[in-house]
């Protein structure tokens, strides 16, 4: 019999379907990696292609090296990201999605997308609530 979608079935793994509502559940680890401002950002990039690090810093605009490098680390330990260090001179370190990274960055891509072509609907929500509140003031 197949495991539930979702379910742990070995490894040391829990037995349960993974549930990113729930506090200890490792899923909402990941969400958090993926839907943060940089893990979403850092993702969308590398859906392009392969970058070195500051060629992907320079993609992501506003990024520190420190952020992007624990981004980068956080989504390589999800099996994300994928980080070829090659032993030249100098060192070479290139930064690609893995296939599961890829289908992630499709999805976040979908949004991106939607989030661009909405943003006028977006801009006149704000400046109207903003005219409400100053007017409640």
């Amino acid at each position: 019999m197949e495991p539930a979608v979702g379910t742990a079935v070995s490894g040391g793994r829990q037995d349960f379907a993974y549930d990113v509502f729930a506090r200890n559940c490792p899923s909402r680890g990941t969400l958090e990696h993926v839907t943060g401002r940089w893990g979403a950002l850092t993702l969308g990039a590398l859906h392009a292609g392969t970058f070195r690090f500051n060629e992907l810093r320079r993609r992501v605009d506003g990024v520190s090296e420190k952020m992007l490098s624990q981004t980068l680390q956080a989504l390589e330990r999800d099996g994300l990201v994928h980080r070829d260090a090659r032993p030249t001179n100098p060192p070479r370190v290139d930064y690609t999605l893995t296939p599961l990274g890829r289908e992630v960055a499709e999805r976040l891509l979908t949004l991106i997308r939607f989030m661009e072509g909405r943003m006028d609907d977006v801009l006149e929500s704000r400046e109207r609530y903003d005219e409400a509140r100053a007017a409640a003031q």
